[in-house]
């Protein structure tokens, strides 16, 4: 065992796998990855460990659900090299990244409050050339100019999937349904957010997947429960992480 590393009194593999409902196996795996500090050995070569290893292990499967398996273990074995600050960078990557999923969360809560408003708004579908074939659906024309914004971008953003409007078997136009029409001012209300249409394209895919803006309510609960799960996960990791930092004086 590294010469800075605290002795105490010595701990078996399987004492540090029964605090936790794991195998011994994952113990040893554990230290080969360099989460756990390098084990002393008996005169017989068994591995022995201390109280500063199963305070490691606290702290790594403390940290696990708020920062993922990667990260935690990078944070830990950075500790254990003696890369403190290397460590708490970690952490701050993993809260700048929660941080931009709640305000990733709050932008499409805002745009379909926005679109929900737009569209109560607004009265029922006229009649007369701007329709096209079929119920509810219009042209590129009148759409782009219902949402402000030019014919081409909204081919953009067929290229880049966040419509799919069908092609008028006539005319060959282009065709968007009420649920394209949806997809458009969503999409339009993001990108006066501010996001990237490569971070629209998965938001857009969610509300096709959930049915429609009222099931994916459901959804957003769910996200909205998930970041706050997340981030108390890291307050949790952060004491564990602390108290291993202490052990280690």
């Amino acid at each position: 065992m590294g010469k800075n590393l605290k002795t105490g009194r010595q701990l078996r593999p399987v004492d540090l796998a029964r605090e936790h409902g794991l195998s011994t196996q994952a113990i040893r795996n554990y230290e080969e990855a360099g989460i756990l500090p390098a084990a002393g050995r008996t005169a017989h070569g068994y591995r022995t460990y201390t109280p500063l290893h199963a305070a490691a292990l606290r702290a790594f499967l403390a940290l696990l659900p708020g920062h993922g398996h990667q990260t935690a273990a990078a944070i830990v074995r950075a500790v254990n090299e003696g890369a403190v600050d290397e460590a708490f960078h970690l952490i701050d990557v993993s809260h700048t990244q929660l941080l931009d999923d709640r305000r990733t969360l709050q932008a499409v809560e805002s745009a379909l409050r926005d679109l929900e408003r737009t569209t109560a708004s607004e009265p029922g579908a006229g009649s007369g050339p701007t329709e096209a074939s079929g119920p509810g659906g219009t042209f590129i024309g009148p759409l782009a100019d219902k949402l402000g914004i030019r014919p081409a971008t909204l081919r953009k953003w067929e290229r880049a999937g966040l419509v799919r409007p069908r092609r008028d078997p006539l005319t060959g136009y282009r065709v968007y349904d009420e649920a394209d029409v949806r997809d458009a001012r969503l999409a339009h209300q993001l990108r006066r957010g501010g996001y990237l249409l490569e971070q629209i394209a998965p938001l857009i895919a969610q509300v096709r997947a959930a049915g429609g803006l009222e099931p994916l309510e459901a959804a957003l609960g769910d996200w909205r429960g998930r970041l706050s799960a997340r981030g108390r996960a890291m307050l949790t990791g952060a004491a564990a992480l602390e108290a291993y930092l202490r052990e280690r004086g």
